[in-house]
């Protein structure tokens, strides 16, 4: 039920969204497409990878999982849960998600010259229980990086907590040479597949 302000109850046949994430960059993302989450319900889970799982695996697996741990957590009743996770990978090496300048310092210096993949897995979860999934796969080039600019970008903090030790919607975007696939993909969302999956789950989209 949703009630207007000053109004009586009217029904409503809209799912709520609940969102398994606290990233302020997927629920931007979110507002650029006209979509605003009913609630956030983050899903903190061990995203370390397992033995030999390939990237697009790991993201998916890590996806599915949020979806359905947000989803018993949650106590709002029906709802459409949407997760995702991101990874930046070196061909079959995943980079960490950065937590120290020093893990900023080796993932930079390990992408510097470089194309890498950033695979988002996406999944939504539809009230009936059923899960939809989706990877999608960007790939990225970085110009040669010098240790200066490596320093300078340590000292602006963005990496830190970001896949692959980088935000390329702040500073890191200078140092991107070309981008072939989905930009809203590599800050941590790809809306295109994102709504596909939420009208698949009977969330409506314009």
């Amino acid at each position: 039920m949703i009630s207007p302000r000053g109004g009586s109850p009217i029904a409503s046949n809209k799912p709520l969204l609940v969102l398994a994430s606290e990233s302020p960059r997927r629920k931007a993302l979110l507002a650029q497409a006209g979509i605003a989450p009913d609630a956030i319900e983050p899903a903190h889970l061990d995203e370390t990878p397992e033995r030999a799982e390939l990237p697009r695996a790991h993201a998916l697996r890590l996806a599915a999982a949020k979806a359905q741990t947000a989803a018993r957590e949650w106590a709002g009743g029906a709802a459409v849960v949407l997760a995702a996770d991101t990874v930046v990978a070196l061909g079959r090496r995943i980079l960490p998600k950065a937590e120290t300048d020093d893990d900023v310092r080796a993932c930079l210096a390990a992408l510097s010259g470089r194309a890498h993949q950033v695979i988002t897995g996406i999944a939504a979860l539809a009230p009936d229980g059923r899960i939809r999934t989706r990877a999608v796969l960007t790939r990225v080039s970085f110009k040669r990086l010098t240790t200066e600019e490596i320093g300078a970008y340590i000292g602006s903090r963005e990496g830190l907590g970001k896949a692959g030790g980088y935000a390329v919607q702040g500073r890191a975007e200078s140092f991107v040479r070309r981008i072939n696939g989905s930009w809203s993909n590599v800050v941590g969302l790809p809306l295109l597949e994102t709504l596909t999956l939420l009208k698949a789950c009977g969330y409506p989209v314009s």
